[in-house]
């Protein structure tokens, strides 16, 4: 799919690219090795931005850096800002108010106390494949869910785990389930992930009206 399109959006200048029938088959195999492991609509939107950035058909190593750029837009961090995030909050990882559940959990598994002492030669290769496989999850539709116990961003814990917990007994909830729910609170509102977030607990809760911010969930428990 991904050779053909390329074929009709560089007509000639793709053509062009190859100089013989099995050098297109030895790129073709090359990509599929590189890419197999993208989910069909980020290549799709990659395939987009390649129309409107390159005159030539890119490499693959241009293309990768696309497809990053779009895996953003799901708002999954790059692998680079993902592994800074780990290894900087590796100390207290369930304090930390993480961009993504993925980054979160890609930390988890590949070791907290390896991140916080082993040298980034050591740890970056096992790190990159677990956040990579974890991102082609969401990627699939899968929701990765925080760890019981996260901190909603706010003055004191303390006060966000009762205000939390206030939420949840006003809702028939339970606190664990009201924790993932809220988890959108963590981000600042101009993350993209944020409203996929609230949107899906309103599917999972269609019955509940969500506070769309910290202020609100206040004002939410201060009503009742």
């Amino acid at each position: 799919m991904l050779f053909a399109r390329f074929m009709v959006i560089y007509g000639h200048k793709f053509k062009s690219a190859f100089n013989s029938p099995k050098e297109l088959v030895i790129a073709k195999r090359e990509w599929s090795t590189s890419i197999g492991s993208y989910d069909e609509d980020v290549l799709v939107a990659a395939l987009e931005m390649a129309k409107q950035t390159y005159s030539w058909m890119p490499s693959i190593a241009e293309f990768l850096q696309l497809l990053e750029k779009c895996q953003q837009s799901f708002g999954l961090p790059v692998a680079e800002q993902a592994y800074a995030e780990a290894c900087r909050y590796a100390s207290e990882p369930l304090r930390h108010p993480w961009s993504h559940a993925a980054v979160y959990h890609a930390g988890k598994q590949t070791g907290w106390f390896e991140l916080r002492t082993l040298t980034q030669k050591q740890m970056w290769p096992s790190f990159r494949h677990v956040y990579k496989a974890l991102c082609d999850r969401v990627l699939a539709g899968e929701e990765l869910v925080m760890p019981v116990g996260q901190a909603l961003p706010a003055p004191s814990s303390s006060e966000l785990f009762d205000l939390v917990n206030s939420w949840a007994e006003q809702q028939g909830l339970a606190v664990e389930d009201a924790q993932t729910c809220l988890y959108y609170l963590h981000l600042v509102e101009r993350n993209p992930l944020r409203q996929r977030l609230l949107q899906q607990a309103q599917t999972k809760h269609p019955d509940i009206q969500f506070p769309a911010t910290l202020a609100d969930l206040r004002q939410a428990i201060a009503a009742k």
